[in-house]
């Protein structure tokens, strides 16, 4: 494969993931004006929410099934546009039903989406010989601080969701189609001369030795849907800050992963992947902590800072960790993977309100801080083949393509 096509195929997918991002956030952070547009009962609304995640777990399932006679890039080529017309559905309905049918759609094909890009990007970095799956999802954070922009101007001149989603939809969905065309793996030539040499033991995904990695991406996902769901609520009702404030936290959450993702991969190829998921872990739990002893907004938002910096390595490398571990087998693995992506999204919003309900607030940031924390135990799984990909951080055969 020659170098341009790994460039072009990089940048292609970087753009995916980017698209994804705004999708993304323009759905979620629109969900109040959601529920006004189709009459959601409060009752109704966690149905709904649950249902986009659940539906998302098995569409990653479900992909599993469809890249055992399709590349990864044929999924990621269809299910994009999917996701799109479906925010448009989102914005364009008028009754329940439609708004069902549309958040059916939507997570189904994110489901499909999410597992592909992954899978897509394991397999470039494969193909690199070195780090680079920090900077998808580097990408992806700064389509959602784009998208989240985009969904504010919405809110702040009163715009339909239709007028909201319109321009972008039309921007992106031919922007994401043009972009596939560029798409690029590696070989499955490859992953064959894999298994060969491995006995034939890579093909198959032992789910003993994925476990781990599972209960990884489902802590650092209940650790970011906690941020993202109660930053805003902390800031105000405990540490006493003004409306205004309290919709600060969770920008600087995004702008800090998006740093963090910016420069990972060099922390990766210098440091190997083991020592930066601790690094990202130790941060995270002490950004936690803050949080929870926090005399003040500003104090808080320290704790948020941190919690960007760190949890933003985490995931990434969790993808990559499992490529590594099943080379014969990786897309098998990122999809299962990705379903605890879903399963951390579904239990760290209901968990932390359970708890700051019965409890407190300050002690229920306490949970998601041991839970992240769990993953020192599990740090070692990171390593299963060295992440800077020989001495000299990279494999001698490989080309520095970007």
């Amino acid at each position: 494969m020659t170098d341009a096509r790994l460039r072009h195929g990089r940048a292609s997918l970087a753009l995916s993931f980017f698209v994804q991002g705004v999708t993304f956030a323009l759905l979620v952070t629109r969900i109040p004006a959601i529920q006004d547009r189709y009459g959601i009962s409060d009752g109704l609304l966690p149905v709904f929410l649950a249902a986009v995640p659940i539906l998302a777990g098995v569409g990653s399932v479900l992909t599993e099934k469809v890249v055992a006679r399709v590349r990864p890039r044929v999924v990621l080529r269809w299910a994009q546009p999917v996701v799109l017309l479906a925010l448009l559905g989102v914005g364009a309905g008028s009754e329940v039903w439609e708004a069902a049918v549309a958040l059916g759609a939507f997570g189904l094909a994110v489901g499909a989406l999410d597992a592909s890009m992954n899978m897509m990007g394991v397999s470039l970095q494969r193909a690199y010989g070195r780090s680079i799956m920090l900077g998808f999802h580097a990408a992806y954070s700064l389509g959602g601080i784009a998208g989240a922009s985009m969904a504010w101007a919405g809110a702040h001149w009163d715009l339909s969701l239709l007028v909201s989603y319109l321009p972008a939809v039309v921007v992106l969905l031919p922007v994401a189609l043009a972009g596939s065309r560029w798409y690029v793996e590696g070989s499955r030539g490859e992953e064959q001369g894999e298994r060969s040499a491995g006995g034939g033991k890579a093909a198959s995904v032992s789910f003993r030795l994925l476990m781990p990695l599972c209960l990884v991406m489902c802590f650092a996902y209940i650790g970011d849907s906690t941020v993202s769901n109660w930053s805003a609520k902390y800031l105000q009702d405990v540490l006493g800050s003004s409306e205004q404030l309290s919709t600060v936290p969770y920008n600087v959450y995004m702008v800090t992963t998006l740093l963090g993702r910016a420069v990972g991969d060099f922390g990766v190829r210098r440091f190997g992947a083991v020592a930066v998921v601790r690094a990202g872990t130790v941060l995270a739990a002490a950004g936690f902590g803050v949080v929870a002893v926090a005399g003040g907004a500003w104090t808080g938002m320290l704790g948020f800072t941190m919690l960007g910096l760190g949890l933003c390595v985490i995931v990434p490398q969790t993808f990559a960790a499992a490529g590594r571990m099943f080379p014969g087998a990786s897309d098998t693995a990122i999809a299962r993977l990705n379903i605890f992506n879903y399963v951390g999204f579904l239990v760290g919003s209901p968990l932390v309100g359970a708890l700051g309900d019965a409890w407190s607030y300050r002690g229920a940031m306490l949970v998601p801080m041991v839970l992240v924390l769990a993953t020192l135990v599990y740090a070692k799984s990171f390593g299963t083949e060295p992440a800077r990909y020989g001495g000299g951080h990279e494999r001698p055969r490989t080309a520095d393509v970007g």
